[in-house]
C-alpha cells in the first residue's frame, strides 16, 4: 500500500465520540506527504481521570479548541479517496463514526485497514505482543510519545509502509 492516511484518536472519556485529539499522517507514493495534529474540544468537555492518565490531555487544554466538525473540515480534503489505516482500527473507526453521529454528519464510509491485524498475520508469535509500540519497534520506528495522537499515527504509518 503506497497511498493511505494513518489516523489516531485520543478520547476524553469512555464515550467514543469524545475525541480530544487527532493525528493524521498522509502517505503518497510510499512517502510521508503530510502530518496533521490537532486538539479537539469534545462535547461535552468532560475528561475521565483514567483517560487523562493515558494521554495527559485535560479539559483546560481543549476548552478553546475547535469541535470535531471544524477539525474534520480541515482533514477531509487531505484524505479524500485514501484508505485509512490505524493500529487496532476497530477503536479509531468507531471513534470516527461516533463523532460523525454525535454531530449529525453524514458518514462517508471510509475504508479502514488495521496494522494490528496485519502484524498478527505477518509476525505471528515472533513478537511477544502486537501492541503499537512493540510492532513499531520491530519495524524500526522509535515510538517515543506513545498515546500522543500524531506520534501514534506516525508509528502506524511506519508499520503500514513495512507490512501492508
Amino acid at each position: 500500500m503506497e497511498n493511505f492516511a494513518a489516523i489516531d484518536f485520543e478520547t476524553a472519556n469512555g464515550n467514543r465520540s469524545s475525541v480530544c485529539s487527532i493525528g493524521v499522517v498522509v502517505v503518497k507514493g510510499g512517502m510521508i506527504a503530510k502530518r496533521f495534529y490537532k486538539l479537539i474540544h469534545p462535547v461535552p468537555n468532560y475528561y475521565s481521570p483514567a483517560n487523562i492518565v493515558v494521554h495527559g490531555i485535560r479539559k483546560e487544554d481543549t476548552e478553546a479548541e475547535d469541535t470535531f466538525p471544524e477539525v474534520w473540515a480541515e482533514i477531509a480534503p487531505e484524505i479524500e479517496g485514501l484508505p485509512l489505516v490505524a493500529h487496532f482500527s476497530q477503536f479509531d473507526e468507531s471513534c470516527l463514526k461516533a463523532a460523525f453521529a454525535r454531530f449529525q454528519l453524514d458518514y462517508p464510509g471510509y475504508e479502514f485497514h488495521c496494522t494490528c491485524k496485519a502484524s498478527r498475520k505477518v509476525f505471528g508469535k515472533r513478537l511477544p505482543n502486537h501492541k503499537l509500540d512493540t510492532v513499531a519497534a520491530h519495524c524500526g520506528f522509535d515510538l517515543k510519545s506513545h498515546h500522543h495522537a500524531l506520534a501514534d499515527a506516525e508509528a502506524c504509518a511506519a508499520i503500514a509502509m513495512k507490512i501492508l
